[in-house]
């Protein structure tokens, strides 16, 4: 059986990253794992001298189960250079070539209005973008 991987963003806003990647990825805030009924009590009862604090940390899943769960934690360092890993967001596509690039084009669009950016663009086939902290990801056909 293949392992089953979770991601993990480092980040200085955890909130609003969250946000941010609920749009783009249509993820849900995760419940806090049984028996604890909210985060700050989860993480309190692994570091008890943790205060738990909002905005630290934001864990986000797939509302189906299929995709990997997406934890954003908060670090005291800036990113600082291009990542070595990043994410692809598939765009359900039909029609010939000019619809994917629609399709591509319109969800880079809403991403861009959600708070990221488009960084490069390689006509007809994806679009290169940040998140609101940097971390690039690509939009491509599905």
């Amino acid at each position: 059986m293949a392992a089953r991987i979770d991601l993990t963003l480092d980040c200085d806003d955890a909130p609003l990253l969250a946000a941010f990647w609920k749009t783009a990825l249509g993820y849900v805030d995760e419940p806090p794992p049984a028996p604890f009924a909210t985060r700050a009590e989860w993480i309190a009862h692994y570091d008890p001298e943790d205060d738990g604090a909002e905005g630290d940390g934001a864990w986000l899943c797939d509302p189906d189960g299929v995709g990997p769960r997406l934890s954003l934690l908060k670090v005291p360092e800036p990113k600082t250079a291009k990542n070595r890993l990043h994410l692809d967001i598939r765009v359900p596509v039909r029609g010939g070539p000019d619809g994917r690039w629609a399709a591509i084009r319109a969800e880079a669009e809403r991403l861009v209005e959600a708070g990221g950016r488009v960084l490069t663009e390689f006509d007809g086939h994806h679009v290169v973008m940040a998140d609101p902290e940097g971390n690039e990801f690509c939009v491509a056909a599905g």
